[in-house]
Protein backbone atom coordinates (compact mmCIF):
# COMPACT_ATOMS: atom_id res chain seq x y z
CA UNK A 1 0.00 0.00 0.00
CA UNK A 2 1.48 3.16 -0.85
CA UNK A 3 2.37 5.77 2.16
CA UNK A 4 -0.04 8.44 2.46
CA UNK A 5 1.62 12.16 2.33
CA UNK A 6 0.17 15.42 4.18
CA UNK A 7 0.47 18.91 2.96
CA UNK A 8 -0.34 20.83 5.88
CA UNK A 9 -0.35 25.18 5.62
CA UNK A 10 -0.16 25.51 9.36
CA UNK A 11 3.00 24.88 8.76
CA UNK A 12 3.73 27.48 6.54
CA UNK A 13 2.82 30.78 7.77
CA UNK A 14 0.84 33.41 5.89
CA UNK A 15 -1.76 36.49 6.34
CA UNK A 16 -4.43 33.73 5.88
CA UNK A 17 -3.40 31.84 8.93
CA UNK A 18 -4.68 28.62 6.68
CA UNK A 19 -5.32 25.69 8.76
CA UNK A 20 -5.97 23.05 5.44
CA UNK A 21 -4.27 19.48 5.42
CA UNK A 22 -4.63 17.52 2.40
CA UNK A 23 -3.99 13.68 2.97
CA UNK A 24 -3.93 10.94 0.40
CA UNK A 25 -1.28 9.69 -2.04
CA UNK A 26 1.29 11.97 -3.39
CA UNK A 27 -0.98 11.67 -6.77
CA UNK A 28 -3.43 12.63 -4.98
CA UNK A 29 -1.97 15.28 -2.78
CA UNK A 30 -0.30 17.26 -5.37
CA UNK A 31 -2.93 18.58 -7.47
CA UNK A 32 -4.67 19.40 -4.80
CA UNK A 33 -2.34 21.10 -3.09
CA UNK A 34 -1.30 23.23 -6.38
CA UNK A 35 -4.67 24.14 -6.90
CA UNK A 36 -5.16 25.07 -3.13
CA UNK A 37 -1.84 27.29 -3.30
CA UNK A 38 -3.22 28.95 -6.58
CA UNK A 39 -6.90 29.77 -5.74
CA UNK A 40 -6.32 30.61 -2.35
CA UNK A 41 -2.85 32.24 -1.89
CA UNK A 42 -2.61 33.33 -5.19
CA UNK A 43 0.83 31.37 -6.20
CA UNK A 44 1.42 31.23 -9.96
CA UNK A 45 0.84 27.24 -11.71
CA UNK A 46 4.50 26.50 -12.53
CA UNK A 47 6.21 23.57 -12.36
CA UNK A 48 8.81 25.11 -9.89
CA UNK A 49 5.87 25.05 -7.35
CA UNK A 50 5.17 21.90 -8.48
CA UNK A 51 8.25 20.30 -7.31
CA UNK A 52 8.17 22.77 -3.78
CA UNK A 53 4.89 21.24 -2.77
CA UNK A 54 6.17 17.98 -3.67
CA UNK A 55 9.00 18.52 -1.29
CA UNK A 56 7.11 19.81 1.46
CA UNK A 57 5.29 16.82 2.01
CA UNK A 58 5.37 14.68 5.11
CA UNK A 59 4.65 11.17 5.84
CA UNK A 60 1.08 11.04 7.24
Amino acid sequence: MEKRKIADCRKFPSEKNCSVCISGSEAEVVPLAVHHAVKDHGHEDTPELHADIKKMLADE
